[in-house]
């Protein structure tokens, strides 16, 4: 039994990695309802919740049938982190999660995120403010380095442990490599065999298939997986998952029903959580993906993607229902 703190999370958990403009409650509701086992919230600037930012306040939504749910929260400075977890406990979600992962320019040159991989001293005293400031467990998300020849994660995984995370999730690229080339989980295998290291160690990266979760799961001994770009537009990767890592068979693919069926559920959620017209249009992004596999539809979604009406969708999707009716490749 895998355990964050008082949280249990079974035998192998597979968890929805925190995706900016994507893993919010809508995503997370359809993740949830296709076995995800533990989610996060998108991260939230730690300097928004202080500011008390709408953006950053609205990403605390959390709702009970999520749970366990983490608030993922990022930042350079300490007092700041200390104070939006404060903050974040509040609203009472399972755990605290910190970002020392996220490469984009505009979060690691402000010294947030992977930025932090650059002082490991300064991302020790900020990991054990947080921890301190919150009666919750404290997780953290990070990265194998800052590029090829700064790969401290056997250090960091140590540091980190020593001042009170309950769990670390491990991608497997550096910050040079953004999300671009293969995930090396070599260093993720070798931080699980550390023998110092007796907190849960989740892997991340490139899992996009139940035979590559098994494969990764037998040759690194993680203790459960993260998966990120390969839920979107498919949240039924979870199940599939474990329907294969416990029967060694792959379920059927979601047929053209049950795809739409999900589509509109995200839908409905999206527009009734943010307004019919950002429900909408952030709804674009996932349609390419929830399609993807059935014939002859890119002319469906085109239009889609131009709809800005509630009513000009569904009638889109009672259309492609009708019309697409080949099985999913």
């Amino acid at each position: 039994m895998v355990r964050i703190g008082n949280i249990e999370l079974g035998d192998f958990p597979l968890l929805l990695a925190p995706m900016e403009d994507v893993s919010d409650p809508p995503f997370r509701a359809v993740c949830k309802d296709n076995g995800a086992d533990l989610m996060y919230t998108e991260f939230i600037s730690s300097e928004g919740l202080i500011r008390d930012a709408a953006k950053s306040k609205q990403k605390l939504d959390i709702f009970e049938y999520e749970r366990p749910i983490g608030i993922q929260l990022f930042g350079s400075d300490i007092d700041h982190m200390r104070q939006s977890a404060e903050i974040a406990t509040a609203v009472n979600p399972d755990l605290i999660d910190i970002n020392y992962g996220c490469p984009v320019k505009n979060v690691a040159c402000r010294g947030a995120g992977a930025a932090l991989l650059q002082d490991i001293p300064k991302m020790a005293r900020m990991t054990e403010a947080v921890v301190k400031a919150t009666h919750l467990p404290v997780t953290v998300k990070t990265r194998l380095g800052w590029d090829d020849s700064t790969k401290n994660i056997l250090e960091v995984a140590e540091r980190l442990q020593d001042v009170g995370i309950k769990a670390l999730t491990i991608h497997g690229r550096t910050r040079a490599q953004m999300y671009k080339g293969v995930a090396d989980w070599t260093l993720i295998g070798k931080v699980k065999e550390n023998p110092r290291i007796h907190i849960p160690i989740f892997g991340n990266g490139d899992i996009d298939s139940p035979e590559k979760a098994l494969e990764y799961k037998n040759r690194y001994g993680v203790d459960g997986i993260m998966i990120g770009r390969a839920a979107i537009g498919y949240p039924w990767i979870f199940n599939e998952i474990k329907t294969f890592l416990k029967t060694g068979s792959r379920p059927a693919p979601p047929d053209v029903s049950e795809r739409l069926r999900v589509i509109r559920k995200h839908l409905e959620f999206s527009i009734r959580w943010k307004g019919e017209r950002t429900g909408i249009f952030e709804m674009r992004r996932h349609y390419t993906n929830y399609l993807k596999g059935l014939p002859d539809v890119k002319s469906f979604r085109i239009r889609l993607v131009n709809a800005a009406t509630l009513q000009e969708i569904d009638d889109i999707l009672h259309e492609l229902e009708n019309q697409v009716t080949e099985p999913v490749i």
